[in-house]
Parts: structure tokens; sequence; C-alpha cells
């Protein structure tokens, strides 16, 4: 099952995501300051690319990872989250878009803490 719902997923804006979160990591990574942020970006279009069938765990990200975090909170991370919680909200308007809705919930998620979660 998560195999067609990742097939359709795809087909119906899941590439479209992901292309967005790898531009969105080019461009970080322009500057050297910005090249951790653009590798969580890379990261987290590897997971929008195929989400059925995995899980977030967030959590252990040390000193460092915090700092990260809240630099990322404060530039770049409540765009992100608001924009996945929109679609998602957008998708879960019908009974057939809510398992697509709850998987731009958990990019909600990822988009705000993105140091530190570990992806099952």
């Amino acid at each position: 099952m998560n195999f067609i719902g990742n097939v359709i997923w795809l087909l119906f804006g899941g590439i479209i995501a992901a292309i967005m979160w790898l531009l969105a990591g080019f461009v970080l990574c322009i500057t050297i300051i910005g090249i951790p942020f653009g590798v969580q970006c890379f990261k987290i279009s590897a997971f929008v690319l195929w989400p059925f069938g995995k899980e977030i765990e967030i959590g252990n990200f040390g000193v460092g990872g915090l700092l990260f975090n809240i630099l990322w909170l404060i530039f770049f991370g409540w765009e992100f989250a608001i924009t996945h919680l929109i679609i998602g909200l957008i998708f879960c308007i019908t009974i057939v878009g809510i398992p697509f809705g709850l998987q731009h919930f958990k990019f909600a998620k990822l988009g705000l803490i993105p140091f530190g979660a570990k992806i099952y």
C-alpha cells in the first residue's frame, strides 16, 4: 500500500515539492554559512520524494543542533512549516486527500526542527 501511495504522491505534487526543497537547498548552499541548512534541505527533499511508510522522530540534537534549529526556525523554518500546513489542510478537505494531508503535516514538523530529526 505504501508503494501505491508513493506513486500517487509523485504524480500529484510530490515531485514538485521535492524540487522546491532541492532549490531551497541550492540557494542556501550559495554561501558557506548556509551549507548546513542546505544539506538539511537536501535530506528533506529525499524524504519528500518518497514519504509513505516513513516516520519522523524529533529530538537528540545536542547543543549545536539546538543552535542550528533556532537559527533555522527564525530564518527559514516557519515559512516551510506554514506552507506545508496550508497544503495539508487543503488536502484534508476531501476524504481521498487525507493521507496526503497527513504527509504534509509530517513535513511541517520536519520543516520546523530538521536538525537531529531521524527518519525511519
